[in-house]
C-alpha cells in the first residue's frame, strides 16, 4: 500500500526582523532571536542616546547589543532588541519624552509576549545603563529584571561623580557649581546659565547637550529618579550587575539592605561588559572606548548565566 511521505515542516528562522507600532503608533523595528533551552525570553533595553538595536551609535562603536543577544542565545534564551526611536531621527518635533520611550518599551513587551519565540516563557528585561531605569519603570509588565551597569545613584549624582575626577583640583569647585546650576535650570524649566571663564568648554558643551530641546523633557523626567526606590517597588526577581573596570557606572560601595536581589560584579568587564585587561585606575571614558568595539570579546558572564538558569 502506498504511504505518502510525511509533510515537510520548514523550521522557523533562528533570527528574523521585527516591525510593530510603538507609542502613539511610532514604527519600531528590531530583531528576534530564537533559542531552545531555558523557559525565558529577553527584551534588551539600550542605554542613552540615538542607539540602534545593536547598541551602536555616533560615539559608541561595536555591536554589543547583538553580542549580548548571541550570548543569550548560547545560554538557551531567545530575545528581541529594537532600534530606539531616536536612532536616525530627522524630525525636529519627534516625541522623545519619558512617556514616549517608556511607551515604546511597553509596546515591545506586549508584542514580544505573543510571538512564537516567547510564548509560554517568562519575559526578562535586560536593561543597560539608562535602559536599566526604563526597565525598572516597566517592571510590572515583565517577569524578571537583569540590570547591567544601572546607575547606582540618581542621574544628576552619577553625572557629577563621572565629571569630578576629570577636573583639576583648583578649578573643580567653579565647574561643579556651574554643573549644579545647569541641573537647577533643567528642574525649573529655565534657560541654561551663562558659563564663567573658569568653566571648561567641554563641560559647557556637555551641559548644552543635556538641555537640547529634543530630549530636555526626558532629561528633566529622569534626572532625579532614585533607582533604589524603584527597585523597592519592583514586584519581580532582579539582578544587578556591574563590570569592575567600568568608569561610567560602577557598583556602589553600599547596596541598600532593602534590596533582596542578586548583586554581581563581573571581573575584567567594562561598561559594555566586554573584556578589559587594563586596570581601572589607568582608564578614563575616552581611553575606555578602545575596548568597546567588536574586536573585544564579551567578558566572562557565567555569573549572569547562573542567575538566569535559577529563574527556571
Amino acid at each position: 500500500m502506498f504511504t505518502a511521505p510525511p509533510a515537510q515542516v520548514t523550521p522557523a528562522p533562528a533570527t528574523r526582523e521585527a516591525a510593530f507600532p510603538g507609542f502613539n503608533g511610532f514604527p519600531l523595528k528590531g530583531t528576534v532571536e530564537a533559542a531552545q533551552g531555558l523557559p525565558l525570553f529577553a527584551l534588551l533595553v539600550a542605554d542613552s542616546g540615538p542607539l540602534d538595536r545593536d547598541w551602536r551609535g555616533p560615539r559608541l562603536p561595536g555591536h554589543t547589543g547583538r553580542a549580548v543577544a548571541g550570548w543569550l542565545r548560547d545560554c538557551g534564551i531567545g530575545s528581541l532588541r529594537c532600534d530606539k526611536r531616536l536612532f536616525k531621527a530627522t524630525d525636529p518635533h519627534l516625541d522623545a519624552s519619558l512617556d514616549a520611550q517608556l511607551g515604546d518599551l511597553r509596546a515591545a513587551i506586549a508584542w514580544a509576549r505573543v510571538q512564537p519565540e516567547a510564548r509560554g516563557r517568562r519575559l526578562v528585561l535586560v536593561g543597560h545603563g539608562e535602559g536599566a531605569l526604563l526597565a525598572l519603570l516597566a517592571a510590572r509588565d515583565a517577569d524578571a529584571l537583569l540590570l547591567l551597569a544601572m546607575p547606582g545613584r540618581s542621574m544628576a549624582m552619577l553625572i557629577k561623580d563621572q565629571i569630578s575626577p576629570q577636573l583639576p583640583a583648583e578649578k573643580a569647585p567653579r565647574n561643579l557649581v556651574y554643573l549644579e546650576g545647569v541641573f537647577q535650570a533643567i528642574r525649573r524649566g529655565e534657560p541654561i546659565p551663562a558659563a564663567g571663564e573658569d568653566v571648561y568648554p567641554a563641560l559647557t558643551r556637555f551641559c548644552r547637550s543635556l538641555m537640547a530641546p529634543e530630549t530636555l523633557d526626558f532629561v528633566r523626567a529622569t534626572l532625579d529618579l532614585d533607582p533604589w526606590a524603584m527597585l523597592a517597588r519592583a514586584p519581580i526577581p532582579a539582578a544587578l550587575a556591574w563590570g569592575d573596570r567600568d568608569v561610567q557606572s560602577w557598583k556602589p560601595a553600599a547596596v541598600p539592605e532593602s534590596f533582596r536581589g542578586a548583586v554581581l560584579e563581573i571581573p575584567g568587564a567594562n561598561h559594555l561588559f566586554r573584556a578589559e585587561p587594563r586596570a581601572k585606575a589607568d582608564l578614563d571614558p575616552a581611553s575606555a572606548l578602545a575596548a568597546y568595539g567588536d574586536d573585544t570579546p564579551l567578558a566572562d558572564l557565567s555569573a549572569l548565566a547562573a542567575w538566569l538558569r535559577a529563574l527556571r
